[in-house]
C-alpha cells in the first residue's frame, strides 16, 4: 500500500519545468440593478477585481502547491500585462527566468466580469498566431539552458493555441528532454494534436481526442478506450495515454496495463482549470513513482476537488491528502 506521507514529502525534491501558452485571468465582480438608458445591456457597478495566473502559469502554480519547485518557460508580450503576471509568479514563489518579452506579441489577458455568481462577458486581450522565428530560437536556446542548469525530472508541455507551442518548439523540447533523459507530459491542443511525438504522457480530454481522430462518438467502455490508445499511439509512439472522461473520471493505458478510474462524487462549481490540475499532478506523481495507476488515482481526485471551487484554482495538498488517505488506503 502507497505511503501517501512519504510521497507527498517526495514532491518536494521534484523540479518540474513548464512550457507554452501563460495568461492573466483577471476577474471583475460587480452588481446589476439596471439597464442602461443607451443600449438595452445590463450596467454592472464594479466593486472587486482580482488576477490569477492562467494557462500554463496555473499548471505551475499546482506544481508549486504541491511542494514541488516549478519553473515556467514562456514568451509574453513587452507591456504592463506581463509585469503583472511575472509579479504573480514571484508571490507565488514560481521561477520565471527562463521567460522573456517580446515586442512582436502581447500578453493573454482574459477578464471575465462576474455578477451574482454568473460570468456575464469576458474580454480576451491575445495573439494567437506562432512566435515568429527569432522568437522560437530564443525560447528554445532558453530550453536548452534550463534543462543543462536545472536538470528536471520532468516537463510539461501546455498547449492553449495562442502560439507559443510551434511545431519546432515542440519538437525541440521533446528532442532535448530525450537527449536528457527528462520525463515529458503534455496536455494538447487541436491544433498541434499530432506534433507531440514520442512524449511519456499524452493527455487530452475525451472531446479533443474524438475531434482529431474524427470519431462521431465514444462509448465510455474499455476496449473502445483501449483501441483509441492504440490509434494515437500508431501516431504518436507515445508511452503513455491519460484521457479524462469529464464526470467519468480518467483512463489510462501503458502497454498492456489499461482502466477506467471512475469519478468521485463532487459540488461541481467550476470545470474552469481541472484540466490544468489533472497534467500538473499525473507529471509529478508519475516523476515520483513511475507507478501508472497510482498516477491516474491521484490525479482524478485532484482534477474533482478543484472543480469545488469557483474559477481557475491550485490544488490544495492538505485536502488531497486527506482524499487519497480516505478513498486509496
Amino acid at each position: 500500500m502507497e505511503n501517501f506521507g512519504q510521497l507527498f514529502r517526495d514532491f518536494e525534491s521534484i523540479k518540474v519545468g513548464v512550457i507554452g501558452d501563460v495568461m492573466l485571468d483577471t476577474y471583475i465582480w460587480g452588481e446589476v440593478e439596471r439597464i442602461s438608458p443607451e443600449a438595452p445591456v445590463p450596467v454592472v457597478s464594479l466593486h472587486h477585481k482580482e488576477q490569477r495566473l492562467g494557462g500554463a502559469g496555473n499548471v505551475a502554480l499546482n506544481l508549486q502547491s504541491m511542494g514541488a519547485e516549478a519553473f515556467v518557460l514562456s514568451v509574453t508580450g513587452a507591456d504592463d500585462d506581463a509585469r503583472c503576471l511575472m509579479n504573480l509568479y514571484a508571490d507565488h514563489g514560481i521561477n520565471t527566468a527562463y521567460c522573456f518579452g517580446s515586442e512582436d506579441r502581447v500578453t493573454t489577458n482574459k477578464t471575465r466580469i462576474i455578477s451574482r455568481n454568473q460570468q456575464m462577458m469576458r474580454l480576451d486581450a491575445e495573439i494567437t498566431r506562432d512566435l515568429s522565428p527569432l522568437d522560437q530560437k530564443t525560447l528554445l536556446e532558453k530550453f536548452r539552458q534550463f534543462a543543462d542548469d536545472v536538470k528536471p525530472q520532468v516537463v510539461v508541455l501546455e498547449d492553449y493555441n495562442k502560439g507559443v507551442l510551434t511545431e519546432e518548439v515542440i519538437a525541440g523540447v521533446i528532442a532535448i528532454c530525450k537527449q536528457a533523459g527528462i520525463l515529458t507530459a503534455v496536455d494538447p491542443k487541436r491544433k498541434n494534436f499530432f506534433s507531440y511525438k514520442g512524449v511519456d504522457i499524452f493527455k487530452p480530454n475525451l472531446k479533443e481526442v474524438r475531434e482529431a481522430l474524427n470519431m462521431l462518438s465514444v462509448d465510455v467502455e474499455l476496449h473502445h478506450l483501449e483501441q483509441i490508445h492504440r490509434e494515437l499511439q500508431a501516431i504518436l509512439q507515445h508511452r503513455i495515454s491519460l484521457i479524462t472522461l469529464s464526470e467519468k473520471g480518467v483512463f489510462f493505458q501503458k502497454d498492456e496495463e489499461a482502466a477506467i478510474i471512475p469519478s468521485h462524487i463532487r459540488n461541481i462549481a467550476d470545470v474552469s482549470g481541472a484540466g490544468d490540475t489533472v497534467i500538473a499532478v499525473a507529471a509529478l506523481v508519475y516523476a515520483a513513482r513511475k507507478n501508472v495507476h497510482l498516477m491516474a488515482e491521484l490525479a482524478n481526485i485532484a482534477g474533482g476537488l478543484v472543480c469545488e471551487e469557483v474559477g481557475t484554482a491550485a490544488i490544495n495538498p492538505q485536502k488531497l491528502f486527506h482524499e487519497c488517505e480516505m478513498l486509496l488506503s
